[in-house]
């Protein structure tokens, strides 16, 4: 009987794969045999990635680009067809927040900062929307593929002071409906889009956020902690195995779904 949740030989695309963990789950993928196409910024980052996958056996490829450019990503779009012929699986890993967006705690709404607010929105939703759009259409063509979104706790309940990210993490969540009855009504059922929400990871970019130099937490780190049931934050390869039954044919008929992936935390009351 075949493996349900194997990946071998499919093409997979992660936006935001320089990140802590797109990193993870590149690397995961990678090993087992996905051909992983990591799409980032940071071009250093990228290629060390691709190297370390490449000298462990894996296969994969960098390629710079900006989710908010539909040019730049009709071009990766291109170079990928180019080197693997199709697309099985996007991962719109990409996101993250800006400091003009977070309403400090000795300030008020109307210290916010709307310009900041819409980046944070554009990068989060319009960094998640605009990839689908580029990326969907060689599954559509294959009539075969998987897409997975990031969301967020925030996707199910607003989180103290980051109003604009916690704004898009809720679109997300929302979108990632959406698309899962678009495409299914009208390209059929070979294509699936679900969404995973990682509950509290420590990143490059939370990190200063939830822990101290020392690596304590701060107050924010222990207000999560303390609703976090399992009483830690996650690991970054904890999200490999959802993402893998994401884009496996063991999710055959889930779509529409958002995966929480969070010791606990959105099930934690009081």
């Amino acid at each position: 009987m075949a493996n349900l949740f194997s990946v071998k030989d499919r093409v997979v695309v992660i936006t935001g794969g320089t990140g802590v963990l797109g990193k993870a789950i590149a690397n995961h993928l990678a090993e087992e045999g996905a051909k992983v196409v990591i799409l980032g910024r940071k071009a250093e980052v990228g290629n060390q990635i691709v190297n370390e996958i490449k000298a462990q056996g894996g296969e994969a490829m960098f390629l710079v680009t900006d989710v908010l450019n539909r040019e730049v990503l009709e071009q990766n779009l291109a170079d990928i067809l180019k080197a693997y012929g199709r697309v099985d699986a996007l991962l719109n890993a990409a996101g993250g927040n800006i400091a003009g967006a977070v309403i400090a705690p000795d300030a008020t709404f109307f210290d916010l900062k709307i310009d900041e607010f819409q980046k944070v929105v554009d990068l989060n939703l319009t960094g998640t929307v605009l990839p689908t759009q580029v990326f969907l259409k060689p599954m559509v063509e294959q009539k075969a593929g998987c897409i997975v979104n990031f969301a967020s706790m925030a996707s199910f309940r607003p989180i103290t002071r980051v109003a604009g990210y916690a704004a898009a993490k809720a679109g997300i969540s929302n979108f990632t409906q959406f698309m899962a009855t678009e495409v299914a009504v009208k390209f059929g059922e070979g294509i699936r889009v679900n969404a995973i929400a990682p509950g509290f990871f420590l990143t490059e970019q939370n990190r200063n956020l939830l822990t101290n130099p020392d690596g304590s937490y701060t107050a924010r780190g222990e207000a999560v902690i303390r609703q976090t049931p399992y009483g830690r934050m996650g690991r970054a390869e904890e999200l490999c195995g959802t993402i893998q039954y994401l884009i496996s044919d063991a999710s055959n008929f889930v779509t529409g779904t958002v995966a929480v992936v969070d010791g606990g935390f959105n099930a934690f009351a009081m």
